[in-house]
């Protein structure tokens, strides 16, 4: 069975501050696509959500537009931008680049199930 799905009509919808993130299930397949604004940082906006010092959400993911500065645990870091397919293991932090709107699609299947959602130990205390 062929399944189709639009991220036009994302299974759910995670807002944050400087950003949102828009997630599709499917049978194989957790999808997510990524937006993130001027002046967005993880640590910043995402951290108090996720509880974790570092991000740690395994991505694999294609940059669609705008450019993110990516750095691991150790002080490696990297840049991406338009065109990049990139893998980033878990145990970094990140940032937009300039003034341009970053848009990342991510195919890892751990961001469309974890980023930017409250801890579930959190969510049971609610």
């Amino acid at each position: 069975m062929v399944e189709v799905k639009t991220i036009d009509k994302p299974d759910e919808r995670r807002d944050f501050p400087g950003g949102h993130l828009d997630t599709v299930h499917l049978t194989g397949l957790d999808f997510a696509v990524g937006v993130f604004e001027p002046g967005w940082r993880w640590k910043e906006s995402v951290r108090p959500i996720a509880g974790t010092y570092l991000c740690e959400v395994h991505h694999t993911g294609f940059v669609a537009r705008g450019r993110m500065r990516l750095r691991m645990a150790d002080g490696a870091e990297t840049e991406v931008g338009p065109g990049d397919v990139f893998v980033c293991p878990p145990g970094h932090d990140a940032w937009v680049v300039g003034d341009e709107q970053v848009v990342v699609y991510d195919f890892g299947g751990g961001t469309a199930e974890t980023y930017a959602r409250v801890r579930q130990a959190q969510e049971a205390e609610d």
